[in-house]
């Protein structure tokens, strides 16, 4: 069976929801309503924001070791969002026609191979980075 592609979970994310827009951007985040759709993909619900819907656009630490390799970016959540979405054995919606970066990382969180990829190359491209025994 494959591994699950999952959302990341509300809890990850350090501000209450309800805040005033300085109380966030004081917290170097800042609210966002979504004019276009696509463009404003929620790491939460793996799905587009819809138009007139807010996000926060803020940044994470998405692998987040002791080590050279260590990733922060900036991403987008939707601000109602609470739970995380699961995918198994299909790609999220948020992956369709956009370009997708692959990072693989070996046990010791050092990067040992990247590609770049548009749907539907890009699951083909997961499923062998997983099937590599080095990566971790």
């Amino acid at each position: 069976m494959s591994p699950a592609m999952t959302g990341l979970l509300r809890q990850d994310f350090a501000y209450p929801s309800g805040l005033s827009d300085k109380v966030l951007c004081l917290q170097n985040i800042m609210r966002k309503t979504v004019d276009a759709k696509p463009g404003s993909p929620c790491r939460i619900t793996l799905q587009d924001a819809e138009p007139g819907e807010t996000v926060l656009p803020l940044s994470y630490q998405s692998h987040d070791v002791p080590a050279p390799c260590a990733l922060r970016s900036a991403v987008y959540v939707r601000e109602a969002a609470a739970q995380a979405a699961a995918y198994r054995d299909e790609l999220p919606p948020v992956l369709a026609d956009r370009p997708v970066a692959l990072r693989l990382f070996n046990q010791d969180a050092m990067l040992v191979g990247a590609d770049m990829s548009f749907n539907p190359g890009v699951k083909g491209k997961i499923e062998a980075a997983f099937a590599r025994l080095e990566i971790a």
